[in-house]
């Protein structure tokens, strides 16, 4: 009885595996998302991959050690939140293009991993990163008369030349470094995004500019992570494509703890001082992305240990 009830079970295990196995031999293609853009030069179609490869090849040169602002004596973790938040808003009321948030942001903790600040001197070493990151990203660049007016006054026009001078030295006239947005755009296309998806998913990662601790994922994960804690928050699911997988590289549980504190980010982004971004994300130009009911379930789960979830 025994003997047969073995290898009943033993029958069973190897039907299963049959099936895992056919299922892996009918999983959904990855689709070729640069196939439509054949025919437009601007797309360099014949030329995407090598890029990206390039960028996910160098985007260690743009991070900063996770714990740099230790190395600060006189400014903190929370005085950075502040000015991020507030040149969000500075962004905003300047109608900058996507890509100076990301480079002003980057080029702040790059300067201030290497550079000791004076708290006075904090705000001024924000409008001037801002001010260098226009001069490569935008088209028309604000002229520093209206930096300083925005700052209350606080700075000369010598004093912000002088940082300018004193910020491109220490980063060695470097500018040209992959943010989290060069990756935005390449894996929104993944997923097939439409306007609800990525104002969401722009709005996840903006939140994630403010916060240090996000210091240490890197570009590419916070923009795989942010689009699927977006796709999360809209399908009140787990979903992640494999042609999502295939072009950012990571998988689901790669993404799992970037995504819960992003989560953790949405559920209190309405709240406290700095709301910057919440206030941006709340307006009909951004879709109401930020009252979006945040993925509770996705910080609500825990790993148990066997690695799956309780």
């Amino acid at each position: 009885m025994f003997v047969q009830h073995t290898e009943a079970m033993l029958e069973e295990i190897d039907r299963m595996e049959e099936e895992i196995e056919m299922e892996d031999l009918v999983k959904v293609p990855v689709m070729d998302i640069d196939g439509s853009d054949n025919k437009n030069s601007l797309a360099v179609v014949e030329y995407i991959d090598e890029i990206y490869a390039h960028y996910r090849k160098t985007e260690s040169s743009s991070c900063v050690s996770p714990d740099y602002m230790s190395q600060q004596f006189d400014i903190n973790d929370r005085m950075r939140g502040i000015l991020i938040d507030w040149l969000i808003e500075v962004h905003y009321k300047f109608e900058l293009m996507d890509e100076t948030l990301y480079l002003t942001v980057n080029l702040i903790d790059r300067f201030l991993a290497l550079q000791p600040v004076v708290r006075k001197k904090l705000q001024l070493v924000g409008v001037t990163a801002m001010l260098l990151a226009c001069k490569y990203e935008e088209v028309t660049v604000p002229v520093v008369e209206d930096l300083i007016l925005i700052s209350d006054k606080a700075y000369s026009r010598k004093e912000v030349l002088d940082m300018e001078k004193l910020m491109v030295n220490t980063l060695q006239f470097n500018m040209s470094v992959p943010t989290p947005y060069v990756f935005m755009r390449r894996f929104l296309k993944a997923a097939q995004s439409d306007k609800k998806l990525e104002l969401l998913s722009f709005f996840i990662i903006e939140l994630c500019l403010v916060e240090y601790e996000m210091i240490k994922f890197s570009p590419s994960l916070l923009a795989a992570a942010a689009i699927f804690t977006a796709q999360c928050t809209l399908n009140g699911s787990k979903h992640w494509s494999r042609t999502c997988e295939w072009y950012t590289r990571y998988t689901e549980e790669q993404l799992l703890e970037c995504s819960r504190l992003m989560v953790s980010f949405h559920q209190k982004a309405g709240t406290g001082k700095l709301t910057g971004v919440h206030r941006k994300y709340s307006t009909s130009k951004f879709g109401h992305a930020a009252k979006s009911e945040p993925a509770h379930f996705l910080v609500e789960e825990r790993p148990n240990l066997m690695g799956g979830e309780l």
